[in-house]
């Protein structure tokens, strides 16, 4: 191959010198140019996402033992194989916080999407007015710190100096519970809505702006009003955003820490292990037991991981037509 190479240099694979032709050395730089743009995303996402996964799983396989001398022996650490995996899995605290983590998101994931969308579907009406200024109240929210929300949100919780229990003495009415043992979850999950519609609702009304404007000109001359042009035209349309929206909010209701871990001082309703992320930091932090925080974390993590690959399996054949 070589010689053939050689002895057609008026193939620009080779130049009268031997070298390879610029067109060949283009050729590779070419070839080499994406794993040169995607080189410093990898290394971000080792760095910051896979080596913590990795020390995390080894940590998850040892414990620290003392090797003799009874409490005054020296600490060890140790190989124990699934021992961790089987004594975090048994441990009743976890299914409760796993229960109502459900609940949690049977709340805030409908509600936040149907926010989110309805919100959308009202700015994208024609001749409205002041919608920059309405779209950017809606976001707003969203620019706001989890722990800033979740504190502004626990004054007005709070019973001696929430302004909506004294509008209820006011009028003469039984102010509401918010720190009760059913109204917390709606009391948690009001601060992550409000928290999320922002940015869902821009997600969706992007793409929104991407649907051409003939086919609602065309429903409107075959006589659909408004409410019809969404409901059979912007909806059905909007099915792939809603499904990414869908998931990122799953994915976040997997990780739900910030809104109750703050709350918690406030009330004794939401116990150290309410949801499963306070469960692991306060296994980890406060009972000094990273390994077995180590094992929940990995068994969070990989149920999370099959959950999101089954929703977004079956949501892509629905959404989007894909048969593989």
């Amino acid at each position: 191959m070589s010689n053939t190479l050689q002895t057609h240099p008026a193939e620009g694979l080779v130049d009268r010198g031997g070298r390879p032709s610029r067109r060949r050395r283009t050729a590779r730089i070419s070839r080499g140019a994406p794993y040169l743009f995607m080189a410093p995303a990898m290394l971000l996402f080792t760095g910051f996402l896979l080596v913590p996964i990795v020390y995390a799983a080894w940590l998850s396989l040892h414990a620290s033992r003392r090797s003799g001398g009874g409490i005054l022996g020296e600490r060890i650490v140790t190989f124990v194989g699934f021992e961790n995996y089987a004594r975090a899995l048994s441990a009743p605290e976890l299914y409760a916080s796993l229960g109502r983590m459900g609940v949690y998101g049977l709340l805030v994931v409908p509600t936040m999407l149907g926010l989110a969308l309805l919100f959308a579907l009202l700015l994208d009406l024609p001749r409205i007015r002041l919608r920059t200024v309405t779209r950017v109240g809606i976001f707003l929210p969203y620019a706001v710190p989890g722990v800033i929300a979740s504190l502004l949100w626990g004054f007005l919780y709070l019973p001696r100096v929430s302004p909506i229990r004294r509008v209820f003495d006011e009028v003469g009415l039984t102010p509401p519970d918010f720190f009760g043992s059913t109204s917390i979850f709606f009391s948690v999950a009001n601060i992550a809505v409000w928290g999320g519609v922002g940015f869902n609702m821009i997600v969706i009304y992007t793409a929104l702006r991407a649907i051409p404007t003939e086919l609602y000109d065309s429903a409107r001359i075959d006589g659909c009003n408004e409410w019809q042009i969404a409901w059979r035209i912007k909806i059905p349309l909007l099915m792939p955003a809603l499904v990414m929206t869908g998931i990122f909010s799953m994915i976040a209701t997997l990780q739900v820490f910030t809104e109750p871990q703050t709350l918690s001082p406030l009330t004794n309703v939401i116990s150290s292990s309410w949801m499963p992320l306070q469960k692991i930091y306060t296994d980890a932090f406060v009972l000094n037991d990273v390994y077995s925080a180590a094992a929940t974390s990995i068994a969070l993590a990989g149920v999370s991981l099959i959950l999101s690959l089954i929703v977004l399996t079956v949501m892509q054949r629905r959404a989007f037509g894909e048969n593989k």
